[in-house]
């Protein structure tokens, strides 16, 4: 069994950072439900204002919301405004094409991205 990547949500923006929640990310639920991220889920987030990457788990948000909270510690690493890619992995025995979901600025859907390179993993260009 290998890990591959199964879910992304790229490009998300951080509406907050509350260091005094006891930890995890809150993602609006609707986003979570498009890549089939579970709650309580492990997920690795990237943030590409400042290279930090950090795993925590997931607990939904409002649906439709836009909320993209970091709890906890990692408030420290990530701040409100800043990008992030949010990944979830799968184990298998060979790859499947990843759900892949691309979000404004407020977090609200844009497109499918899997589609778009269906069969080729994670070659999308940043926006």
């Amino acid at each position: 069994m290998r890990q591959f990547l199964r879910a992304k949500i790229h490009r998300a923006t951080i509406t907050e950072a509350d260091l005094e929640y006891m930890g995890s990310v809150t993602i609006d639920s609707e986003l979570m439900e498009r890549v089939d991220i579970a709650p309580y889920e492990r997920v690795l987030i990237v943030d590409n204002t400042n290279g930090a990457r950090l795993e925590t788990y997931a607990i939904p948000g409002p649906a439709g919301s836009g909320v993209l909270c970091i709890n906890g510690a990692a408030a420290h690493l990530v701040k409100e405004g800043d990008r992030v890619i949010l990944m979830a992995f799968g184990f298998g025995d060979k790859p499947e094409p990843p759900k892949q979901i691309l979000v404004d600025e407020k977090n609200s859907y844009v497109r499918d991205i899997a589609t778009e390179e269906r069969g080729v993993i994670d070659t999308v260009p940043a926006v």
